[in-house]
């Protein structure tokens, strides 16, 4: 007998733990992206973690009614014999179909759809829109427990003006990634994955009210690294928020809370 295809419906933005419970207990299941967004977990490292998504073009399935997509995407497209979503799953022209519409549309199809409940952090529900909002608020750890895994994100290695090596705390610097939610600047305990090892580091996020930049800039002082990186894409994990960014008045004060900040991380 033929396998069902299993699909998981979902935006999946960043694939927290509620995604998570979606995609599981199905075989040969498609994890099936329906609106891109990313704005948890850059698309590169989605692409690499979940090896069988498929990311929809949602400015086609905006516009389709709910019978379109069903029939013409799931059905004649993948074949579906099984679909998996969240409880609040909307699709259709205008968001107007439920998940419970789906699944009553489908029952004289033979295709079973299961829904899963809501998994609740702190007596809430787990959405990608209070994961974003714990990290423009610096609340890096419960962000981090309700996505399963350390928020991460990646980008090239740019050069720097060589202040932090000056000071004894050589960085390398990336640009927070465009597209990424709103993240509150300051200093991050963080890890640094280079040739399959992780590292501990601290990091700098923002605009360096010291030395201003116009752009959002990652500063990471790599623990027990001293190589070359420029150039290469680098991959960082955001363990603990530390403090905020502020002004110095001196380079002699700066260098004092760079070692505080260090020795709370090793």
């Amino acid at each position: 007998m033929e396998k069902r295809i299993a699909i998981a419906l979902g935006d999946f933005d960043g694939m927290h733990l509620a995604h998570q419970k979606v995609i599981t207990g199905a075989e040969n299941s498609i994890i099936y992206c329906v609106n891109n967004r990313f704005t948890l977990l850059q698309k590169s490292i989605f692409e690499r973690r979940f090896k069988n998504a498929v990311f929809a073009d949602f400015n086609k399935l905006r516009d389709m009614s709910a019978e379109e997509f069903i029939n013409n995407i799931l059905i004649d497209g993948f074949g579906a014999g099984m679909l998996l979503c969240g409880y609040n799953f909307r699709f259709g022209k205008g968001a107007n179909w439920t998940a419970l519409d789906l699944r009553r549309y489908l029952e004289s199809k033979d295709v079973w759809v299961r829904i899963l409940e809501h998994l609740d952090f702190e007596g809430e529900p787990i959405s990608s829109s209070r994961i974003r909002e714990c990290i423009k608020n610096g609340e890096i750890e419960k962000a981090n427990k309700m996505l399963g895994y350390n928020f991460t994100f990646e980008n090239e290695v740019i050069s720097g003006d060589s202040r932090g090596r000056k000071l004894g705390f050589p960085t390398v610097n990336q640009k927070y990634p465009e597209g990424m939610c709103d993240i509150k600047f300051g200093v991050y305990e963080s890890r640094a994955e280079i040739d399959g090892k992780m590292y501990k580091a601290m990091s700098n996020i923002g605009i360096r009210p010291s030395f201003k930049v116009d752009y959002p800039l990652s500063e990471t002082h790599i623990i027990g690294f001293n190589g070359d990186l420029y150039g290469k894409t680098l991959r960082l994990e955001l363990v603990r928020y530390i403090r905020q960014e502020k002004k110095f008045d001196s380079i002699d004060k700066l260098k004092e809370q760079l070692i505080n900040d260090k020795s709370s991380i090793i």
